[in-house]
């Protein structure tokens, strides 16, 4: 089965067509649900006076959000707000590197210079997750692996039999235990 995708939208929106662009942000998403795989919406505003407006979506699996981003609705309701609405940066998210958000998403951190809330990514560093992978997938290989040596003849199949046989064992065990526990024990590290 294929992984969800959640698409993260910011935009830019004319202060002054506000009434607008909150009409038009929501006739997208109602037309969204009409899609075959939506599993959601939503979108908010970072501020009241803020012209910087964030929408999130999810579909089902790529298929079904190609589908929905390649369409002639779609199309349209992008055009009709053109005049008010700018993309400024767009982010699909799905499969490893959802094991490394932070709880409740973005991390936020006061600066002590302005007083102001700033956002942290919310994905470590690639060699830090390497390192979360590494520390859940190496003990369970080993234990695995021994574990399957045990069993009569196992270690005489053909390699590719062999690897074929512990890998299909080894990811569910990995991606359903191992990884979530590792990245909630090393979070305030993946995090720093």
């Amino acid at each position: 089965m294929a992984d969800p995708i959640t698409v993260a939208i910011e935009r830019r929106i004319d202060p002054v067509r506000t009434a607008e662009a909150t009409s038009w942000m929501q006739a997208g998403t109602d037309l969204a649900t009409t899609f075959p795989g939506f599993l959601g919406s939503g979108w908010v505003r970072a501020g009241e006076e803020s012209d910087l407006w964030y929408m999130l979506y999810r579909f089902r699996d790529i298929s079904t959000l190609e589908e929905w981003e390649q369409s002639s609705a779609r199309e349209w309701w992008l055009q009709s707000g053109q005049a008010f609405a700018r993309e400024e940066r767009s982010e699909r998210r799905t499969g490893i590197e959802g094991w490394f958000d932070a709880p409740g998403g973005t991390i936020l951190e006061p600066q002590v210079a302005t007083g102001a809330i700033a956002t942290t990514a919310t994905a470590p560093p690639r060699w830090k997750q390497a390192v979360a992978i590494w520390l859940g997938f190496f003990p369970t290989n080993v234990v695995g692996t021994w574990l399957l040596g045990l069993i009569p003849g196992f270690v005489e199949l053909h390699l590719v039999a062999r690897v074929g046989i512990s890998t299909a064992l080894f990811t569910p065990l990995m991606v359903f235990f191992v990884l979530p526990w590792v990245t909630r024990m090393l979070r305030p590290w993946l995090h720093r």
